[in-house]
């Protein structure tokens, strides 16, 4: 089959890589696999089979190239935007969904016709909201936030969701979007989940790479955005009450380092903490920690949780809102711990005592690219 991931841009970051991710596993499956990004600048990311076409759609360019599209921007910009903040979306999504649609048409007058198309992020499909074709699948990544007024909330929910082929990372994502439908009064064409595909071979590979940096002492590891979804506070309240020799190394960048350089000063961790900034190969880093630890308030699945593993590399969480509990089934459910510092620091007691773990193949079975791609190519 011909498909095509449509994603907002290739910048570093976890939703990104599963679309990347996702166009891989499609060619590696025997299928022929394009790739779309929306935003035309300097891309972190690329995929790895060498058989996916990637093509760039510049979303901002073409609307300011079209007859109508500068006032349309300027109106919503200046007027509309502000008498109702963060609707910028959907004055110029008519737009660009039909600009989108264009050039979809063009790429399938050149390779033919595509037979699936995958939106992947709420942030993608937002701003080509007016674009609906039966083959398009929406990819909701993370759970259902309730950021302004329900009525505004309901009437985003009805351009982006309503009558559209939806698909969830997680069962917790799931369960949020029933929840947001039910108030909204949405009614979705249908409504599954399909989880992310983890490349294990890809990032095996990467992970044999030699990194100088890496700590000779036992360590433990968090990779995540410095944002206050992913916990790193509590983190670090937690890692100071465990008894274990291990040093911490946090992975990441974001608005909170200065904070949290200072919250292990207050806690009197300093010493044994590492901020390692943004790394463009983690893995390596991944591979040789003792554990990787999520500390993160919700996540639609956890993306890193499932890296982690395909590097050999034990896990431990906490109960957060979202999709993790997807990844911590079976042997793997003992590996949850309560979402507070005291909680969190006996489960990194109790797993150091354990410590080597054996990671099991059949723990990453479900995240297959053969699984996913199937469930992607099923009818909905």
């Amino acid at each position: 089959m011909r498909t095509l991931v449509v994603i907002h841009s290739l910048k570093m970051g976890g939703m990104e890589r599963v679309a990347v991710n996702l166009a891989d596993a499609f060619a590696d499956e025997g299928h022929e696999s394009h790739l779309l990004s929306c935003r035309n600048r300097p891309n972190d990311l690329s995929p790895a089979n060498p058989s996916v076409h990637l093509h760039h759609f510049d979303q901002f360019q073409a609307l300011m190239k079209s007859v109508i599209g500068i006032p349309v921007f300027l109106l919503s910009r200046l007027v509309l935007g502000v008498l109702l903040p963060k609707s910028h979306f959907m004055w110029v999504g008519w737009l660009s969904g039909w600009l989108l649609k264009r050039h979809i048409r063009s790429l399938e007058q050149r390779f033919g016709r595509f037979d699936r198309i995958v939106f992947r992020g709420l942030g993608t499909f937002k701003y080509f909201w007016s674009f609906r074709d039966d083959r398009n699948v929406y990819v909701l990544e993370n759970v259902i936030h309730y950021d302004r007024p329900l009525w505004q909330k309901k009437l985003e929910w009805k351009l982006v969701f309503h009558n559209r082929h939806l698909a969830c990372v997680s069962s917790g994502v799931l369960a949020s979007a029933r929840e947001a439908f039910d108030k909204g009064d949405i009614a979705p064409k249908s409504l599954r989940v399909i989880t992310n595909p983890c490349p294990v071979e890809r990032i095996s590979a990467l992970a044999r790479e030699n990194d100088p940096d890496i700590l000779e002492e036992p360590y433990i590891l968090n990779v995540a955005r410095l944002v206050p979804q992913k916990g790193q506070e509590l983190l670090l309240e937690a890692f100071s009450k465990a008894r274990i020799p291990h040093q911490l190394v946090i992975v990441g960048e974001g608005r909170l380092l200065s904070e949290l350089q200072k919250k292990a000063v207050d806690l009197g961790i300093a010493d044994r903490v590492v901020f390692a900034g943004k790394l463009a190969n983690p893995y390596p880093w991944m591979k040789h920690a003792d554990l990787f630890v999520l500390a993160s308030e919700y996540e639609g699945l956890g993306i890193v949780l499932t890296e982690a593993l395909a590097c050999g590399t034990p896990i431990l969480s906490v109960e957060s809102r979202g999709g993790v509990t997807d990844v911590f089934r079976g042997d793997l459910e003992k590996y949850l711990t309560p979402r507070t510092a005291e909680g969190l620091a006996r489960g990194l007691e109790s797993v150091a005592a354990m410590l080597p773990v054996e990671v099991k193949p059949d723990w990453l079975e479900a995240f297959s690219s053969k699984v996913v791609v199937e469930a992607f190519l099923s009818q909905p």
